[in-house]
């Protein structure tokens, strides 16, 4: 499998708090999730760029004002996949854990998750 190196994944930096929760601290859960799977497959993992976000902190230059739900997959330019959720110019967005764990696995050959 050849080495992708452009894809970028959106995760929000956990313990962020919500104006609409006072005194309360967060992480979100699926990025949660997905930090797991990249934890346990580092060397996949240095196949993409990932960037931890604060919340709530806009990635609009990037993938404009509608696709701002984190976490987020945003492939090299011109590339696509069959999880692409949406375009924002010339880049392919996957959005969704379970679409995204899918595109990892498509793209940099993650393990698949099981689903007995």
């Amino acid at each position: 499998m050849p080495l992708i190196s452009h894809d970028k994944l959106f995760l929000k930096r956990p313990g962020f708090e919500d104006p609409a929760f006072p005194g309360q601290t967060f992480y979100c859960l699926h990025c949660a999730l997905v930090e797991g799977v990249l934890t346990s497959f580092p060397e996949l993992a240095a196949r993409l760029t990932v960037e931890r976000i604060a919340w709530p902190g806009p990635v609009v230059e990037l993938v404009g004002e509608d696709n701002q739900p984190l976490p987020l997959l945003v492939l090299t330019p011109g590339e696509t996949s069959r999880y692409r959720t949406g375009v924002y110019q010339d880049r392919v967005l996957v959005a969704g854990k379970d679409r995204i764990l899918a595109a990892l696995s498509e793209r940099h050959g993650f393990p698949a998750p099981h689903h007995p």
